[in-house]
């Protein structure tokens, strides 16, 4: 079978306004238990290899097997950290070992009057096979920013 050889690219932003202390959405990005609770996928992934390094440089894993479904796995460094403010992260993702994408994302905190705005912007890279995941990506951020909502209150 012969892979036809392309690239995609895809940009999105996403808000989400959080009716708690900036501080608390803060600490579920940077605190590893908090992050586990909401990130992980919850009851629909078995979990794989997990690493968690919260610093400049730094680097997390999550890997996990979807039921009856692929294994996914994210490896993200942490490019820019400033408290409070704003994470950056370039990231790749595989699907079944295959690599399918490497993005930059920002994580910005706003404090607001009814608590913390969110903002997540992504631009991503997609390769041969997966270049048309782009709104697929789009979606499953969502998922994490709803999870992490749920998770939130």
């Amino acid at each position: 079978m012969t892979i036809e050889r392309r690239l995609a690219r895809a940009e999105f932003t996403l808000n989400r306004d959080y009716p708690v202390p900036l501080e608390r959405v803060w600490e579920a990005f940077a605190d590893e238990e908090q992050k586990l609770r909401w990130f992980g996928g919850g009851e629909t992934v078995e979990h794989g290899e997990w690493a968690f390094d919260f610093r400049v440089g730094g680097r997390d894993v999550d890997e996990g097997t979807f039921h009856g479904g692929p294994v996914s796995r994210y490896e993200a460094t942490y490019t820019d950290i400033v408290e409070h403010v704003r994470i950056v992260t370039t990231y790749d993702m595989w699907l079944d070992g295959v690599h399918m994408s490497t993005s930059v994302a920002s994580f910005e905190f706003e404090l607001i009057e009814e608590g913390a705005r969110f903002t997540h912007a992504e631009h991503g890279v997609f390769f041969d096979q997966f270049w048309a995941d782009g709104p697929n990506r789009e979606e499953g951020s969502r998922g994490l920013l709803d999870a992490l909502g749920n998770y939130l209150a």
